[in-house]
């Protein structure tokens, strides 16, 4: 391959040097971020040599080169544009800095969750393992010592991270905020204080009330376990206080007062205003959703599932993570993951139909990779690089999660942690692993035969 060659057909295809502002590279992406998107031309850069594949997400233009080819791009890129390279981190900066508000929040919500992703799923797996073995245990299918030290621990260790999940948000949220993440993990800490009432205290009709405020009016003193937007609200206002008095509290005195003003004036208005207002506003968002997707006949799901792709499309998919531990906290399942997992499977069988049909090398080396990818729940590389590029196979796709979630729906399939879907997904159902297992291959059969039936290579050249 000229790597000289495919980065000139780059930087030709997006308008030349005067109109990137950043560029860097991922391990498979080459990174940029466009002045005017109106000089790109899309059709040249999916045909540079070595492209596998051109979409935009998050104000970036992204093409796809794949491992150990687009360090090389980017060498040759960097070189014949002139433009200084930056870091995966100063692309996205750039592009936020472009971004419409609510896009830049969506972000924001992204960069909180994503760090605290692994503990997530570390916890969701062994609650799904848990929850199989107290099945089988209790239905005669295994004879295990359910009082031996692995199984006790293990129970222990599986609810852990969600049991202290405020204090995960808010320390990763100061972060993203630009605070002390200590700070903002003692703010988490104070929401899930031993001495707070817990929601199941609550439930029993047992409820402490405390006046705030003089006694202006009273506020319940519950602890916000299994809650998202109240602690992330929390700790941006503590982040505002903690940077407004660096400014002005002198620095003999600034290590002493600005923890202190930062931790007692947040907690107080945590307690006492951003806690009740922001719990009500996510209870109703939560309930509302619950609500949508189990409508009867599971006609809220199949909307929802065929709905999916696009919002990943739109890169607005990381707000669901607020959803998922919401349910989670709620019910102790989460009846949004079976049907993120329905639409990815459902992208990666049009993916497939198209790797099998086309008649295009380059396009079956893009689309059976991609498929793959998509099984296995990343499903950017078949969404961008091959379904929305040939539309098709897209709707393909967004039939078969429409199918698949329709399915989980009226089998009231839930998973017991987040993170993780497509094929690896079901060990967050092992409680009912037939059935998820039923739920993605629906999706998959559904949206490859779409695809085979609705897509034609002939159409576009593939």
């Amino acid at each position: 391959m000229d790597y000289n060659k495919a980065a000139q057909q780059v930087l030709d295809a997006v308008g030349g040097s005067g109109n990137i502002v950043s560029a860097a590279h991922c391990a498979t992406r080459l990174r940029l971020v466009i002045a005017d998107n109106s000089k790109v031309d899309k059709k040249a850069l999916e045909d540079a040599e070595g492209a596998k594949g051109v979409f935009e997400a998050q104000g970036q233009l992204q093409i796809i080169f794949g491992t150990g080819t687009v360090n090389k791009v980017y060498d040759a890129f960097i070189a014949l544009s002139g433009v200084q390279g930056g870091t995966k981190e100063d692309v996205k900066q750039a592009a936020a800095a472009k971004a419409p508000l609510p896009q830049r929040l969506i972000k924001t919500l992204g960069d909180i969750f994503v760090p605290i992703i692994p503990a997530i799923v570390a916890s969701g797996f062994l609650m799904g393992i848990m929850e199989a073995l107290k099945f089988m245990v209790n239905n005669g299918f295994l004879d295990i010592d359910t009082s031996g030290s692995i199984y006790v621990f293990a129970d222990l260790f599986s609810n852990t991270a969600y049991t202290f999940l405020p204090i995960l948000i808010a320390f990763a949220a100061a972060k993203v905020f630009g605070g002390n993440q200590f700070l903002g993990a003692v703010i988490g800490m104070i929401m899930i204080h031993p001495n707070l009432q817990n929601a199941w205290t609550v439930s029993s009709g047992v409820e402490v009330m405390q006046p705030v405020f003089g006694g202006l009016y009273s506020v319940p003193l519950v602890g916000y376990q299994g809650h998202v937007i109240p602690v992330i609200i929390a700790v941006w206002v503590m982040c505002q206080i903690e940077k407004r008095l660096h400014k002005v509290v002198p620095a003999m005195i600034d290590l002493f007062v600005t923890p202190l003003v930062s931790v007692f004036v947040t907690g107080y208005l945590t307690l006492a205003v951003i806690g009740p207002i922001f719990t009500t506003i996510e209870n109703g968002i939560i309930g509302g959703v619950q609500a949508l997707i189990t409508l009867p006949f599971g006609i809220g799901s199949f909307v929802m599932g065929g709905l999916y792709a696009i919002t990943v499309v739109a890169g607005i998919h990381h707000m669901y993570t607020i959803i998922d531990l919401g349910q989670l906290a709620q019910y102790g399942f989460t009846y949004w993951l079976p049907l993120a997992s329905a639409a990815n499977m459902g992208q990666g069988g049009a993916a497939l139909a198209v790797a099998l049909k086309s008649k295009n090398a380059k396009v079956k080396s893009m689309a059976l990779p991609s498929a793959l990818s998509a099984c296995m729940g990343i499903t950017e590389p078949a969404i961008f690089g091959v379904n929305l590029r040939f539309f098709k196979p897209f709707i393909g796709g967004l039939a078969g999660g429409a199918c698949g979630a329709l399915y989980a729906s009226i089998v009231g399939l839930g998973a017991t942690g987040t993170g993780v879907t497509g094929i690896f997904g079901v060990l967050l159902c092992l409680h009912q692993p037939i059935q998820y297992i039923i739920t993605i291959a629906i999706s998959f059969v559904v949206a490859f035969v779409v695809t085979w039936v609705i897509w034609k290579p002939e159409d576009t050249a593939a």
